[in-house]
């Protein structure tokens, strides 16, 4: 128990991740590639975890299966418990009160952090994977009351992005994605200037996140801003 990791991270059922998230998944950056982190985090494939019951359906079927393999993960000495999708969100209450461990399902945590530093003038963009499939559940479980300040942008429609939705089973240009995803932020930019920040709900999207910090000048907050945050918190990454 003395060398189990202390933070695990929940994904999809193996066999349930297709090609073009598969390619995502070997940028560093991206939630489920080991070589993300600078400390060990445990990978566990959870069963009947995928797109449909995390994006675009979910249920309580597998939030009961999250509860089960996360005590189980408790007696093996997990302390936090994280997800490698940010539409968990929508579990995230629910986990959080069935559970021993801290749960951080969802980098949509991070939005009132971000909305409580660009003050009340200033407006927090969110780009997610798809906006048709963020509701309302995931902004009140994520404890996001205020939307009057929110931006969110959506990478959906984007022709490479996109492919991930119209043709799953096929590779994609992950070149032309870093392209897009900059163009979708600095276009929701030129639209609102008084953009101060930005969260990445999807956990695919650090890898990218380097170049809008460089290239827009705004903090980017992602999955991995929010896995160092509680990894420091737990002693397990220390700064110095």
């Amino acid at each position: 128990m003395e060398n189990t990791p202390k933070i695990a991270l929940l994904r999809w059922e193996a066999g349930h991740v297709g090609p073009a998230l598969l390619q995502l998944e070997t940028l560093p950056g991206n939630s489920t590639n080991p070589a993300s982190y600078p400390f060990e985090v445990m990978l566990v494939h959870v069963k009947g975890a995928n797109h449909d019951t995390v994006e675009a359906n979910p249920c309580q079927e597998l939030l009961d299966e999250y509860i089960r393999v996360c005590k189980e993960l408790a007696d093996q000495g997990v302390k936090a418990i994280t997800t490698s999708c940010g539409f968990n969100a929508y579990y995230q209450e629910a986990l959080a009160q069935a559970v021993p461990q801290v749960v951080f399902a969802s980098s949509l945590l991070q939005v009132p952090f971000a909305q409580t530093i660009v003050g009340a003038n200033g407006k927090v963009a969110i780009l997610t994977a798809n906006v048709n499939d963020l509701k309302d559940e995931h902004y009140a479980r994520a404890n996001i009351t205020n939307r009057e300040n929110l931006v969110v942008l959506s990478m959906h429609d984007q022709p490479q992005w996109g492919r991930m939705y119209s043709n799953p089973d096929e590779e994609f240009d992950l070149e032309a994605i870093t392209d897009e995803v900059v163009g979708v932020v600095r276009k929701g930019l030129e639209e609102h200037p008084d953009i101060g920040a930005v969260v990445l709900e999807c956990t695919d999207l650090p890898p990218y996140a380097y170049r809008l910090r460089d290239e827009l000048g705004l903090p980017v907050f992602d999955f991995n801003s929010m896995m160092g945050h509680v990894a420091m918190a737990l002693n397990v990454h220390k700064l110095y």
